[in-house]
Parts: C-alpha cells; sequence; structure tokens
C-alpha cells in the first residue's frame, strides 16, 4: 500500500467560547482567609470532582436527616483504629447516624480502648514469638459477653455493647458500641470465624459467635429494610461488609421490601472491587438512588464530612 500525506488545510474550527467546557473558573478554588469559618473554608474549594460529590453527599445526609430517613454506616475496624470514635459518637448522638454495622475486628479495638484507652499491637514483632493476640482480657471478656449474650437472645454487638456500657472501664464513653446501647440504635457485628483474635482464645465459643452473629445479619436486613430514601455510608470495609450488604439488600427485595431510592458512598483511601461493585454500583443500578465514592485517609475525610454536614445542620 502507498499513503499519502493529508494536510489539515481546510479544517473547519470554531471560536473556543462558543464551545461548551467542562471546567470553568466559576468553580475554582479560593486562598483560604485566616480567622474564616469552617463553612468558609469549605465553599473555597473547587466545585469539582471529588469535592462536588463531597458537596453532594453532604447535602444529601442532611436531606435524609431532615425528612428522617434512615442514615446508616458500616465500618471496618481502621476506622476506630485511627482515633475516630468520638466523630462517630457524636453523629450517633445528634441522631445523624442511625444504624452501625461492624466488622469482628471492629470490636475487638472498641474493647481495647475502653478499657486501657489503647489499641493496636506490633504484629510483625508479635507473630515470630507466637503472642499476637494473646491478651488476656481481650479474649476472656468478649468471649465471656458473647456467651452470656446468645442466653439472652442478643445480637454480638449488643452483648459486647452492654457489657461494656455496664462496666467501670475508664475510658467506655468513647466506644462505639456502648455508645450504640446507650442511644437504643442497632449495632451489629459480621464476624469471619477464625479472623478475629478472640478465635484464637480458650474461651472461644464458636456456636455462641456464629449464633449472636447470624443474629446481627437478620438485625441488619431489617435495617437495609428502611433504606428507601436514605444513606447507607461503608466506610475503611472492603470485603466483609460489603458481602453482607448486597446480601441483606437481595433478601429484603426479595421480601418485597421497596428499597431503590437510595445513595450510598463508599470511603476509603483505596478504592476496591467488592465496595465499588457491592455498595456503589449495583445497589443503586436498578433504582433512582446513586452511589458515591470518596477516596482519602479515614483520619481527613471522616471528620471532613461529619463537620460539613454539622455545619449545614446547623443553618435555618
Amino acid at each position: 500500500m502507498k499513503f499519502q500525506s493529508i494536510s489539515p488545510e481546510g479544517l473547519k474550527t470554531y471560536s473556543l467560547r462558543d464551545r461548551k467546557s467542562k471546567v470553568s473558573i466559576k468553580d475554582f478554588s479560593r486562598p483560604v482567609v485566616a480567622g474564616g469559618t469552617l463553612n468558609d473554608f469549605i465553599n473555597t474549594l473547587p466545585e469539582i470532582l471529588a469535592v462536588k460529590d463531597l458537596k453532594d453527599i453532604t447535602r444529601t445526609i442532611i436531606k435524609a436527616y431532615k425528612t428522617k430517613k434512615l442514615i446508616a454506616a458500616g465500618m471496618g475496624a481502621h476506622v476506630i483504629k485511627v482515633g475516630l470514635s468520638p466523630v462517630i459518637i457524636d453523629l450517633i448522638q445528634r441522631g445523624v447516624i442511625q444504624a452501625i454495622a461492624l466488622n469482628g475486628a471492629g470490636i475487638v479495638h472498641d474493647f481495647e480502648i475502653a478499657l486501657a484507652g489503647k489499641t493496636s499491637e506490633e504484629v510483625d514483632e508479635e507473630l515470630g514469638k507466637g503472642t499476637f493476640g494473646m491478651a488476656d482480657e481481650t479474649g476472656r471478656l468478649l468471649n465471656d459477653a458473647i456467651r452470656k449474650g446468645v442466653k439472652k437472645g442478643w445480637g454480638l454487638g449488643r452483648s459486647v455493647g452492654e457489657m461494656i456500657n455496664s462496666s467501670k472501664f475508664p475510658y467506655k464513653d468513647i466506644s462505639l458500641l456502648a455508645a450504640s446501647v446507650r442511644q437504643g440504635i442497632p449495632v451489629t457485628v459480621h464476624v469471619a470465624l477464625g479472623a478475629d483474635i478472640l478465635h484464637m482464645h480458650p474461651r472461644m465459643d464458636g456456636g455462641a459467635t456464629g449464633e449472636c452473629s447470624y443474629r446481627d445479619f437478620k438485625l441488619f436486613a431489617g435495617v437495609v429494610s428502611r433504606l428507601e430514601g436514605g444513606v447507607y455510608l461503608n466506610i475503611g470495609s472492603a470485603v466483609i461488609l460489603p458481602e453482607v450488604f448486597l446480601k441483606a439488600l437481595t433478601m429484603v427485595r426479595n421480601l418485597g421490601y421497596k428499597v431503590r431510592n437510595f445513595t450510598t458512598v463508599n470511603m476509603d483511601f483505596i478504592q476496591r472491587y467488592r465496595p465499588l461493585t457491592n455498595v456503589v454500583r449495583r445497589p443503586t443500578k436498578d433504582g433512582t438512588g446513586r452511589g458515591y465514592t470518596l477516596t482519602g485517609h479515614h483520619e481527613i475525610m471522616v471528620p471532613l464530612l461529619a463537620a460539613a454536614i454539622i455545619e449545614g445542620l446547623s443553618k435555618p
């Protein structure tokens, strides 16, 4: 084949001023002025991409709160480990978050903070010595709470929450589980057997743990059944809670509950397959809801979103 060069001469052009553009200077950020309010800061952010999503999510949560729709949060244990329990508890006490779901590691870190004011061991150092996860109080008291709770007909979240709330632990005021019990909101824990350090303890009762966690799954399904018009946040759980959420959602839809028009948000510092698929995309695909992603470190993004919500709620 032989080819000839094509000259651009004769191309039709148009004025840049007439072209539709995705970015405009009216959406640009503005420098922060010292001494301004939080709302002043938020208004300096560019009305583009993640900031636009952040503002949309904030408005959606505020609307759900004001119209008495459900706002629920599923959280990985890292949210607790990076010191965000006081922020979440504040939202619970304000009535913004009305249901909490945790993975099994969540009760470990919540308990240790309530009892000792510290958590998260050096796994690399302890694993070689065979001492990783061998804190006596964590394995003993959590398993005892679950054993007692199963006899009372409670789920795992309530069993641990009631134990912490009725204890004399010096830091129980920053326990998510205890705060949920005090506020009377559902707190559910979804366990993968063998995944948490208390499962290695000699007082571990697989039957009690499984039964309590299954009770929590059924309670969580009840939470999901009320999500029409509401918001579900998945914060830092990459596998367990996205899977549990998807199963609970399909179960309640199968039973005839209308859960189509709601908003989902996945917050994490890495966006992964299961949250993007099982929280953001699939659940909102066939309805009029929308799924969002916010990418960033929890210790920055969660307080930022919480602050934006509180600021928005303060406006008439």
